[in-house]
């Protein structure tokens, strides 16, 4: 009869009693894809009104790159629009209609920008 192999392992563990115990915790760093220069990215921008509950919300998607420099064209669009919104899914969402001020804001960073679904 076989016996059953303890399924726990280091990464599992908890707590210890053991007061020379020390286990090292490595962090890995998610892996992505290099962020694309603005001239090569290629945006879809578009008016949703299903997303908060009835109220118009521009949504900025196709971004590729790191999610830092996701969040951070966000927070830039979000200041140059004077609007809230937030970076979610690898999409940037504007609360509001702003579609023809974001888009040319794009634009002038260097991004190509199309309307979709509009």
């Amino acid at each position: 009869m076989k016996k059953k192999k303890n399924k726990l392992n280091d990464s599992t563990l908890v707590y210890s009693t053991n007061p020379d115990y020390y286990k090292e915790i490595t962090q890995q760093q998610p892996i992505s894809t290099p962020s694309l220069p603005p001239e090569k990215q290629d945006l879809r921008i578009t008016l949703d009104k299903k997303l908060k509950g009835g109220k118009k919300a521009t949504i900025i998607y196709n971004f590729q790159g790191t999610t830092q420099d996701l969040e951070e064209l966000g927070k830039i669009l979000k200041i140059r629009c004077g609007v809230g919104g937030s970076v979610k899914d690898g999409k940037i969402i504007l609360q509001g209609d702003f579609l023809e001020r974001a888009k040319i804001e794009l634009q002038k960073m260097g991004y190509k920008v199309k309307a979709a679904g509009i």
